[in-house]
């Protein structure tokens, strides 16, 4: 095989198809940077989960054996109330599974929330919070978020019981909110998607037709479909990598101007870091190239033939 030929090819389809690979490009850069955007923020969700619980779940705090004003505590809670507490949760047609977090399972879920505030009064010689402050707690899953109000009414009052935290009331906006984010963006990159294998396809048809004296020529002496194929392939391959670099710089600058100067001060929760973020722009790389070299495999067996 002849590479110079193939090289010489390359470059000339560029030239003779540059606007139409430009608008390949310009298509691949917006589609994989909201697909990039739409993954992000569903890793953005599950960490979110992490630290604050899912809709589906409450949080019943033990008493940790300090006084509180407006508790009921009456000293640390005891492995006979702790017991009493879980069989009262299980009871409960509403609730699907409970989980026991100690007091220092609650201190490292509170260290999660990373923020100048929370690093003052953790960390240290002499921080203000401790683990043996922290209250332990049955983390309960329910089958139904609009139950929760029966499931509080069982352990309410019940010795040990230092209260019932219904995170779902406030996370629940927030986490539908990232999904429905994610779910636009995703639907706007796969109708971009879409456009994309479109403008492959007629890059491909143009191409081909504009060389097809010399792809009739080549086949009357005897060249292989790969042979014929390979500069069309490699235009292809060389626009799908463009695409792809132009996908994750906007992803960088997204990570750096929005989650790591704008958000992660706010401590809110642990948000998205560099390591989601190459997660991502190897999955975007993946589809970048499959975008393009599967259409033009397919195509070109289609469109070279003489």
């Amino acid at each position: 095989m002849q590479l110079r030929y193939v090289f010489t090819e390359l470059r000339q389809g560029l030239r003779r198809n540059l606007s139409m690979h430009l608008a390949v490009v310009l298509t691949l850069l917006v589609s994989l940077t909201l697909a990039g955007i739409g993954l992000l923020l569903r890793q953005q969700a599950d960490l979110a989960e992490q630290a604050w619980g899912n809709q589906l779940q409450l949080t019943v705090y033990l008493c940790n054996g300090q006084t509180d004003e407006g508790s009921h505590c009456d000293g640390a809670i005891d492995g006979e109330q702790k017991t009493a507490v879980a069989d009262k949760l299980k009871s409960s047609k509403y609730v699907e599974s409970i989980d026991y977090s100690s007091q220092t399972h609650e201190f490292e879920r509170l260290k999660m929330q990373k923020s100048e505030e929370f690093d003052r009064v953790l960390k240290g010689p002499d921080p203000i919070i401790t683990a043996k402050q922290m209250h332990s707690a049955y983390w309960v899953t329910m089958k139904d978020p609009h139950r929760a109000a029966e499931i509080t009414e069982l352990v309410v009052g019940l010795d040990g019981v230092y209260k019932v935290q219904d995170m779902h009331q406030i996370t629940g906006p927030i986490l539908s909110a990232i999904d429905g984010i994610q779910i636009a963006t995703l639907i706007a990159a796969l109708v971009l998607v879409i456009a994309a294998l479109l403008l492959v396809a007629n890059t491909i048809r143009l191409a081909a037709f504009a060389r097809r004296r010399e792809i009739g020529i080549m086949r009357l002496v005897g060249a292989s479909t790969l042979y014929i194929a390979l500069p069309f392939l490699l235009e292809a391959l060389l626009t799908a990598v463009v695409g792809v670099i132009l996908a994750a710089g906007t992803l960088a600058i997204v990570m750096w101007l929005g989650v790591k100067r704008g958000l992660s001060g706010s401590g809110l929760t642990d948000w998205v870091g560099w390591h989601e973020y190459t997660v991502t722009c190897v999955i975007v790389a993946v589809l970048g190239l499959l975008l393009t070299a599967i259409p033009t495999l397919l195509l070109t067996r289609k469109y070279l033939k003489v």
